[in-house]
């Protein structure tokens, strides 16, 4: 059989988060260090998303343990499979590498449903434990692996989309003008769910006078009454409003990589994380900091930043440096999965 390798792509939606960007962008890299057919399982909503050289195995949109259970049935023959969101088919006589973006299930379960965080469990287990190959994309998360299942991992970090670059002048203001944003205000890009701790930002936005501007979806929280919410936003006016904002501030409790800052940093804004998790490793010396869960200590960075130019355009420079060392090209990933024994189809 010619090499062939399946991947499971089921957590591919249209637009999407870091784990869409992920799939999205990964598989757009393959084809150009790969000669092995790519055939990728994929939502019928999500087809468009897939390069050519992709053949796509469509199946019916669905979500929770229907896209679960899809996954779980087999990817067909082939000499590798991939689980790009970390779930592998039950049954498999190829080599297996499964991807885990962060195990939040485990570490910060009351950010779920109980039954979600039980089932996602179980199912990460069972790929984790049974993987020929495990890649984590950060050193926290493979970290986290080890210490939890007792696995190695080969962390291998995400990196930006493409058009995500720093915008011009005239982009900004269009921007700026669609929306009808202040010239100052603080931008929160990201699903709006516990663990994001929007309520913090709000709390340390109201404290020190400045509007928060909200960017994304919301899943399990509520929109704080102070904050101004776009919801989605389209692609094209992401980096954009990355521009506009005079910080993007990012306070999440757990994050298993955190690509939305990153992506940020690209565009060139100016970005305050909490010194949680992944982001201090993710995000480096190009970023500020906030201890997690401290609204006074949040707004004190805030106000800080907010009132000094210099020290924003330095962050700015830094930022734009820094995500330059991330990337969708492929040496480290390909070296990674040789050195992993599976080599029948990355070669």
């Amino acid at each position: 059989m010619p090499d062939k390798i399946a991947l499971n792509a089921l957590a591919l939606r249209p637009g999407g988060s870091g784990v869409q960007t992920y799939i999205r962008e990964l598989l757009r890299a393959l084809p150009e260090v790969l000669t092995a057919d790519l055939v990728a399982a994929v939502q019928a909503d999500a087809v468009g998303e897939l390069p050519p050289q992709v053949t796509a195995r469509v199946h019916p949109v669905a979500a929770g343990a229907r896209r679960a259970l899809a996954g779980l049935r087999g990817l067909g023959p082939s000499n590798l499979v991939h689980g790009l969101d970390v779930d592998l088919p039950l049954r498999s006589s190829a080599p297996t590498v499964a991807t885990v973006h962060d195990l939040s299930v485990f570490d910060v379960p009351w950010a779920f449903s109980r039954h979600r965080a039980a089932g996602e469990r179980m199912l990460i287990r069972r790929s984790l434990r049974r993987a020929d190959a495990i890649i984590a994309v950060s050193r926290f998360t493979a970290q986290r692996v080890r210490d939890l299942l007792g696995r190695d991992t080969i962390p291998i970090p995400l990196a930006p989309s493409l058009d995500m670059r720093p915008p011009g002048p005239g982009a900004i203001e269009a921007v700026r003008e669609r929306y009808a944003l202040p010239q100052r205000f603080v931008l929160h890009v990201g699903t709006i769910e516990p663990r994001k701790d929007v309520m913090t930002l709000a709390e340390a936005c109201r404290q020190i006078g400045v509007p928060l501007v909200l960017a994304g979806g919301r899943t399990g929280a509520t929109t704080p009454a102070t904050a101004r919410a776009l919801g989605y936003v389209p692609r094209p006016d992401l980096a954009p409003l990355y521009g506009a904002a005079t910080v993007v501030a990012y306070p999440s409790l757990y994050e298993g990589f955190g690509l939305p800052p990153v992506e940020a940093m690209a565009c060139g804004a100016v970005v305050l994380a909490s010194r949680a998790t992944s982001l201090p490793e993710v995000l480096g010396d190009a970023a500020a900091f906030a201890p997690p869960r401290d609204a006074e200590g949040l707004a004190k960075a805030l106000r800080d930043l907010m009132g000094d130019k210099e020290r924003r355009s330095h962050l700015a420079r830094a930022a734009v440096a820094h995500a330059a060392g991330y990337s969708w090209r492929l040496p480290v990933s390909r070296r990674a999965l040789l050195a992993s024994g599976c080599s029948n189809g990355y070669r």
